[in-house]
């Protein structure tokens, strides 16, 4: 190869590398440092006093309550799902894998109208508890958005790992649950880290499917991505600054999710 054509291929990739930076800095990078410098532009003292408001602080202990049950629950649901689709012999997988994969087909918006016709006052079920307009709602619709992302982590991991350590371990008298507990979930665990890491970021941030289950209270039902946009929607130049700073604190929860993901990924490939 010439000097010249190997001189081609290096101002190639570096072209394709400078677009990709620059296409991820205009729809990235350029956004979030806006948000930033319109945050701090009050000053510290400003964002403080948004940020520590009764309804803030509400909205951003209901968010981690939201998501901690939403994530503990798809995660069980997840492993289940994925050693029903590796390792059972049942009918129907293609099926469950469909419906494992239809938060991703489906506008939230629409999962969060569905869950109205169904548990709405004139809907086709009826509790003895309130669902929507009220917190079991939101979790509902948190749950069905980011329902996927365990199964299809795990789902991979244990195919790539087999199940000859298994039969061998119920060759010794093992029990399933010993099994489970000291040779799949050990096996298995970078794919259900990483998976509970998506599962947390989408539950972060959702707002679609929750705007339409959730009646904005403050102190009740108003979560932080409501807060962004209830304060964005109000007019006045503190409602705005308030909108910015609370985006700002879920600008930096989310960083910190995908800090953790980034840490775990060289893990996940190794294994």
């Amino acid at each position: 190869m010439t000097s010249s054509a190997v001189a081609s291929g290096r101002a190639g990739r570096l072209g394709v590398r400078v677009f990709a930076l620059g296409y991820l800095a205009l729809l990235l990078l350029v956004p979030i440092g806006v948000v930033l410098y319109r945050t701090f532009e009050p000053g510290v003292g400003e964002v403080w006093s948004s940020i520590t408001t009764p309804a803030a602080v509400s909205a951003f202990w209901l968010t981690l309550e939201i998501a901690v049950i939403a994530v503990t629950l798809n995660t069980i649901f997840g492993v289940i799902a994925a050693l029903l689709l590796v390792r059972s012999r049942i009918r129907g997988k293609r099926l469950l894998e469909a419906l494992i994969d239809l938060p991703f087909a489906i506008s939230p918006v629409v999962i969060g109208l569905s869950l109205f016709l169904v548990y709405g006052r004139v809907g086709w079920l009826h509790l003895p508890f309130q669902v929507i307009f009220s917190v079991p709602g939101i979790v509902l619709a948190t749950i069905f958005v980011s329902l996927p992302f365990v199964a299809r982590e795990v789902t991979p991991v244990l195919r790539e790992i087999g199940d000859e350590q298994e039969q061998a371990a119920a060759t010794l008298g093992a029990s399933g649950w010993q099994t489970f507990w000291r040779i799949t979930l050990p096996s298995i665990r970078w794919g259900v880290a990483y998976g509970v890491v998506l599962t947390t970021a989408r539950a972060l941030g959702e707002i679609g499917a929750v705007l339409v289950v959730s009646s904005n209270v403050p102190g009740h039902t108003l979560t932080l991505p409501l807060l962004v946009w209830q304060r964005d929607a109000d007019l006045g130049a503190q409602s705005i600054n308030g909108a910015y700073a609370a985006a700002t604190e879920l600008a930096v929860i989310s960083l910190v999710v995908l800090l953790a993901m980034t840490l775990l990924s060289p893990r996940k490939e190794a294994r």
